[in-house]
Parts: structure tokens; C-alpha cells; sequence
């Protein structure tokens, strides 16, 4: 792990596996949580020659955690400030949640600078609040509750949320290791992040991605729902939409071995 400061002067955690890989894949993880939630598909990358980048974005993971700068906007030029630092090209960026809307505001704001695919893990795009245009979503009392949570108690917060994240049986130990990782998260950026999630709207994002793009989604997703996934797959031209039909939103975990195959498809289409 190093660090790569952006032009704010924040320290962005950066882990890079198989610096010979022939291809590059870059990871941006979901709220509240961190580039660890990806362990289970590192392997799978080493193993067909991949080169790994995976970020802890600003305020979670061991990147610093700044007053500010937790919109979409700045966390698309937290990234950008990466690719530039490691001159990155004709890399496959994936964002789960979070990550995956954050990842569809880089590919608008900076024109999907070094991107020749995207990939879409249960994205929270266009927006998770219900509204215009988006009547299946969250309701704003939802979000809401979560930052009020978010600031009294956390790892009650951390708890809850690990538990949401399946559909399917997982053992005490597991749902216990994504507590551990949503706690890893700094309190501030836990609050923020999750402000984010309730005001930002990324559907001009959609439309702006012009690179070959996968969405993998869990069918009994309760957090971002399926009509959601049936937007991005609506408004980014000619994407693809994979379904697993027993998982949640945690979709890189749920069914593993099925996402890992569905995921590993994806990259070498």
C-alpha cells in the first residue's frame, strides 16, 4: 500500500497487486466500507494476469480523512488525481454502490479519461432517494434515519448494514468481517458519505458513458432496487445487464462463485 495525495493535499490509500499484469483493473468500493471488501476477487484477477489498483476513497480505509470534499465531484477527482499519478491507460474501472456512482461521475466529468470499460457492481445510480423519475427508490425518512445512526451510533450503523447486505445465509463471521470493514470507515466520512448518497443525482452521468459497460446486479438487491439497474441499463447505450437472481446488494459476496464468473465474463468480453 502508498499513498497518492491529490491536488487538495488529501493522502488517498492505494493497493496495487501484480504491477506486470497486462491489463489494468482499477476497484472503487461502496459506502461505508473499504478496497478490502474485493479480497475475494484479487485472486481471480492475479490469477488471469491482471494488474490490481483498489482505492480507499477520502474518509474511509487508511485514506485520510479530510473536513470536506465528499461529493461526487471531488471523490471522481480523487480518482483522477490517481490515474494521473500512475498514468494509467486503457484500464477496466469497476465501482461497487458508492464506488459505481462515483465511477459514473468520472466517466462525465472527465470525459472516461484512460477508460476502455466499465464495469457496475448493485451501482447507487442514478440516485437511491425516491423522486422524479425514480419512484422505486429509498425514501429520504431512510436515508435520513441512516445519518441520524451515522451520528449516535456508528457501530450500531455497522451492524445493521452488514446484515442488509445479503440474501442469502452467510455465516455470524462473515457478516461480522463486513462490520469490521464498515467501522474502518472514519466517522466522518460515514456522515458524508452518506449525505451524498441521499442528495447527489447522477443521471446525467448515464448518459455521458461511452465505453463498453457491465452492470451485475443482485435480483433481491433491498438497497438499490432492480428498476435501478434497469435505468442505468436504459440510459447507457449499448450496456449489458447480468442478474443474479439470489443475491443481495452485496453481490461480490452473496453467491461468490457465480459472481466471480459472471465478473471475470464481463472482463474479457
Amino acid at each position: 500500500m502508498y499513498y497518492i495525495k491529490t491536488n487538495d493535499q488529501v493522502k488517498i490509500a492505494v493497493y496495487e497487486y501484480n504491477s506486470k499484469g497486462i491489463e489494468t483493473v482499477v476497484l472503487l468500493h461502496g459506502w461505508p466500507l473499504s478496497s478490502a471488501i474485493f479480497e475475494y476477487q484479487l485472486p481471480l484477477l492475479i490469477e488471469n494476469h491482471y494488474r490490481v489498483i483498489a482505492l480507499d476513497m477520502r474518509g474511509f480505509g487508511a485514506s485520510d480523512t479530510p473536513a470536506g470534499g465528499y461529493c461526487y465531484d471531488r471523490m471522481a477527482e480523487d480518482l483522477y488525481n490517481v490515474v494521473c499519478a500512475l498514468r494509467l491507460q486503457q484500464f477496466t474501472l469497476v465501482g461497487f454502490s458508492m464506488g459505481g456512482a462515483v465511477a459514473l461521475r468520472y466517466m462525465r466529468k472527465f470525459r472516461s479519461f484512460g477508460v476502455k470499460k466499465l464495469i457496475l457492481l448493485s451501482a447507487a445510480s442514478p440516485s437511491l432517494v425516491q423522486g422524479p423519475g425514480n419512484p422505486c427508490g429509498l425514501s429520504k425518512n431512510y436515508l435520513d434515519g441512516l445519518i441520524q445512526l451515522a451520528c449516535t451510533d456508528r457501530p450500531k450503523l455497522a451492524e445493521n448494514f452488514s446484515r442488509q447486505l445479503f440474501a442469502l445465509p452467510q455465516s455470524v463471521a462473515v457478516i461480522d468481517w463486513f462490520r469490521l470493514i464498515a467501522l474502518s470507515a472514519s466517522g466522518l466520512g460515514t456522515v458524508q458519505g452518506a449525505i451524498a448518497l441521499r442528495e447527489e443525482n447522477g443521471l446525467d452521468d448515464l448518459s455521458c458513458v461511452k465505453v463498453p459497460t457491465f452492470i451485475i446486479h443482485g435480483d433481491k438487491d433491498q438497497i438499490v432496487s432492480n428498476e435501478l439497474a434497469e435505468i442505468q441499463h436504459q440510459y447507457i447505450g449499448g450496456s449489458e445487464l447480468f442478474t443474479l437472481a439470489n443475491s443481495g446488494h452485496g453481490v461480490m459476496y452473496d453467491q461468490l462463485q457465480p459472481f466471480n464468473q459472471c465478473f471475470l465474463k464481463a472482463l474479457q468480453s
